[in-house]
C-alpha cells in the first residue's frame, strides 16, 4: 500500500522546466509584440513632428497674410534662411479731396482724415503709403513711411502723424497702419525656427528683440518670395524640415501677399 503524505509541490526538476518553458514564450512574446510596439513609437513620433511642422508654418501663414504690400525679403544669414516683412494692423482710406483734413502731398502734413470706418491706432504705430518696395517707394528706407503720433484710439478719424511729406500718392488711396517687422529665422546648427518682432526696422534685431521660438528639431529650412506685379499677389514658399529620433517628416506650405499698395 502507498504510504500517505501530508504535503505535496513541485519538485526541483518540475521548476526548472516551468522555467525554461515560461522564459521561451516570453521570448517569443517580446519578438511578437517588439515590431508593433517599435511601429507605434515611430508613428506617434511622427506625428508629433508633422504638428509642429504644420503649427508654426500656420503661425508663419497669419503673419505673411498681413504683411505691408511689397514689403516681403528673404536672406540667408548665418545660421540659415530668414524670412522678414513688415506686419500690419490695419488699413484704410485717406482723404485727397474736399471738405475736411485732406492728406497733402505738396509739402510735409502733420494729419489726415480717415474716409470710412475709423481705425484703431496704438501709440508707436507707422504710417506708410503706396509701398512700392522699389528706390524712392520702400517703407525699409522711410521714405514713404512716418510715425502715428496720437494716443491708443479704438477708431480713430483723424490720424495725427510726425510732419511728413509723402513721396507718391496712392491711386486708391490707400494707407496701412505698420505695427512693426518680424522676422521669421531658421537656425539649422541649433535646430531652432524663431519669431521675432517689435524691433525697430532701422535697427534691425538685436539682442533684447522679443522673440519666440516656434519649434525645435530643424533639419531643413528653405522660403522663397515671387513678388508678382503691383495689382497682383505675390507668393510665399516654405519649406521645413524637422527630425527626432531616426524619423523626419518635411512639409510645405504657400501663402498669398497682396501687393496692391
Amino acid at each position: 500500500m502507498r504510504p500517505i503524505s501530508d504535503s505535496a509541490g513541485f519538485t526541483l526538476v518540475e521548476m526548472i522546466i516551468v522555467m525554461a518553458v515560461t522564459a521561451v514564450v516570453g521570448a517569443m512574446v517580446a519578438v511578437f509584440l517588439r515590431g508593433p510596439i517599435e511601429s507605434y513609437v515611430a508613428q506617434d513620433r511622427r506625428a508629433g513632428l508633422v504638428d509642429a511642422a504644420d503649427t508654426a508654418l500656420r503661425r508663419m501663414q497669419r503673419d505673411i497674410r498681413l504683411a505691408l504690400p511689397n514689403s516681403v525679403l528673404v536672406d540667408t544669414i548665418p545660421g540659415g534662411p530668414s524670412l522678414e516683412f513688415l506686419g500690419t494692423r490695419a488699413g484704410g482710406r485717406y482723404r485727397a479731396d474736399g471738405s475736411g483734413d485732406i492728406l497733402d502731398f505738396t509739402g510735409a502734413d502733420a494729419s489726415f482724415d480717415v474716409l470710412g470706418p475709423g481705425v484703431e491706432m496704438r501709440t508707436g504705430d507707422r504710417i506708410a503709403i503706396y509701398n512700392l518696395g522699389i528706390e524712392g517707394a520702400d517703407a525699409w528706407s522711410g521714405v514713404n513711411m512716418t510715425t502715428y503720433t496720437g494716443g491708443d484710439v479704438p477708431s480713430a478719424k483723424n490720424i495725427a502723424i510726425t510732419p511728413f511729406q509723402f513721396p507718391l500718392a496712392s491711386p486708391g488711396n490707400r494707407f496701412q497702419v505698420v505695427d512693426g517687422p518680424v522676422a521669421y529665422q531658421c537656425n539649422l546648427a541649433a535646430g531652432t525656427l524663431t519669431r521675432f518682432w517689435g524691433y525697430d526696422p532701422f535697427a534691425g534685431i538685436t539682442a533684447a528683440t522679443p522673440r519666440a521660438l516656434l519649434t525645435t528639431g530643424v533639419s531643413a529650412c528653405t522660403f522663397t518670395y515671387e513678388p508678382g506685379v503691383t495689382e497682383r499677389g505675390g507668393l510665399v514658399s516654405m519649406t521645413l524640415a524637422l527630425s527626432d529620433g531616426g524619423e523626419s517628416v518635411r512639409l510645405y506650405a504657400a501663402t498669398q501677399v497682396s501687393n496692391q499698395p
